[in-house]
């Protein structure tokens, strides 16, 4: 018999406004966390060991970005599995999706990690890596290609953890696994103590150590507190490949990976803009994108929780609750990140002289590119929040559909055909018109859209409310 399981948490009860606030912020703190780290990180590389290791980690980081990206969707596809089956009561449906989910992480990571060992030179010299930096960046990448089957079980028991209701847990090792990667980095970089020296290839031995260590530590904390989530000797049949939840997994999953897609490569062609006007306006744009990156942060927090608590009260049938959840996140989002934006108009000048000259041409320009964007990430960060309410369902496509409209339908287009009439200035104002075309098209879509209709598996989780039987109808929110 398995050990006693420790209390489930719940976000199908209780105040909303309190439930998601204390949700969100652990989210908040491990995103700022992750960014932070990754800066770090290239101080060190870029002020110690040259502008060849810069360029190595740079090209490594972007293909691990990628690769990360390729599993992102299917996480997000577990944590509503997850929060659905949580929320109506249905355990044994958790560890169902639990242990078909580790399997597929397992295999994956496994697979990429051994083929991105063996071809790390020829991946990196298609992506025209510099000559001067193949060598750091292979020795470097190899060893990320190590980290990878801990880098996404990591990962995949965070999201998971979330979708059962403990973003607190995430946020404690995240914290164990940044402090372990800041505080490793120097010794291995330059063989500090009784530590090798290693030079690039020690920032990624860092990381490798660090993701592994918080990995295992997690895996201990878990089962010491009993979690209702883990598997034990007489449940291993659980990590048997349930076939409709791995479909889910992928048909789900794939979508919500592709918005990722969708904004890298939209990302590229502005930048390729933005560049057409000389170093100091893509420096300006730099230093701007530096600054957004953190306004956008409690949006993508929001966004995140408001779709983990969304899933468990559409699995608890509790559609009540799921439209007040999506109301009190849009005023969250609304209240965070207004205060960031007004933050950085208040403190413009200030704020980008921490990454431009404070009396060169640059930061003029960023100031200029701020006043015209930062106000439209209000827009974003409300779309988000309504994407993270359909996508709670198993409506996954029409928020990707959404944002391809936003920016490859609007964005790009606008900058790229009116740039020759109004100079820099089409590409500045596309960031607000994409972001108000994006909020828009979520708006009508929460409202009058099939989202509430849409299932995550063909049969979904059995709810253990007497209130609220399996077939009860979802009804249309006013």
């Amino acid at each position: 018999m398995p050990p006693t399981a420790t209390r489930r948490p719940s976000l199908t009860e209780g105040p909303i406004a309190r439930t998601l606030l204390t949700f969100s912020l652990p989210i908040l703190g491990a995103n700022v966390l992750q960014s932070l780290n990754g800066s770090i990180n290239m101080v060190w590389i870029g002020h110690f060991l040259g502008e060849s290791a810069l360029t190595a980690s740079a090209n490594a980081n972007l293909l691990l970005f990628l690769l990360l990206g390729l599993v992102f969707g299917i996480s997000m596809a577990n944590t509503l599995m997850v929060g659905q089956a949580v929320g109506a009561g249905d355990i044994d449906q958790a560890k169902r999706v639990v242990g078909t989910s580790v399997g597929f992480f397992v295999a994956l990571s496994a697979i990429v990690a051994a083929l991105g060992y063996a071809f790390a030179p020829e991946i990196l010299a298609a992506m025209r890596t510099p000559p001067d930096a193949l060598p750091l960046a292979v020795a470097y990448l190899r060893i990320i290609f190590l980290a990878l089957p801990s880098m996404y079980l990591y990962n995949f028991l965070m999201m998971t953890l979330r979708g059962a209701g403990d973003s607190h847990t995430p946020f404690l090792f995240m914290l164990i696994s940044v402090g372990l990667d800041i505080g490793l980095n120097p010794l291995f970089i330059f063989g500090i103590g009784p530590f090798p020296k290693l030079g690039i290839a020690g920032s990624a031995t860092a990381t490798l150590i660090a993701q592994t260590t918080a990995l295992l530590a997690l895996l201990a904390w878990l089962y010491r507190r009993k979690h209702f989530l883990c598997l034990h000797r007489g449940e291993l049949h659980y990590l048997k490949p349930d076939f409709a939840i791995l479909r889910a997994l992928v048909l789900k999953g794939l979508p919500m990976g592709m918005q990722m897609v969708v904004i890298s490569t939209s990302a590229l062609v502005m930048i390729s803009l933005v560049n057409a006007y000389g170093s100091q306006t893509t420096a300006a744009y730099g230093a701007a994108l530096q600054l957004w990156t953190y306004v956008q942060m409690p949006a993508l927090a929001i966004g995140s929780a408001v779709s983990s608590m969304a899933a468990q009260n559409v699995g608890a049938q509790r559609w009540d609750r799921v439209g007040r959840i999506a109301a009190i996140g849009l005023g969250y989002s609304l209240l965070l990140v207004g205060t960031l934006v007004a933050i950085i108009y208040l403190f413009n000048h200030g704020a980008l002289a921490l990454f431009l000259p404070r009396d060169g041409e640059a930061i003029t320009i960023a100031q200029h590119i701020n006043a015209i964007v930062v106000w439209s990430y209000l827009f974003f960060g409300l779309g988000f929040v309504l994407f993270g309410v359909i996508r709670s369902t198993g409506a996954v496509m029409p928020p990707l559909v959404i944002l391809a409209i936003a920016l490859w339908c609007v964005r790009v287009p606008f900058a790229w055909l009116l740039h020759g009439h109004f100079g820099a200035n089409a590409v500045w104002w596309s960031f607000p018109l994409g972001s108000l075309t994006m909020l828009l098209l979520a708006a009508v879509y929460y409202r009058w859209g099939g989202w509430r209709k849409a299932r995550l598996l063909a049969h979904p989780p059995r709810t253990g409310m007497a209130s609220a039987p399996v077939g009860a109808a979802a009804p249309s929110e006013s």
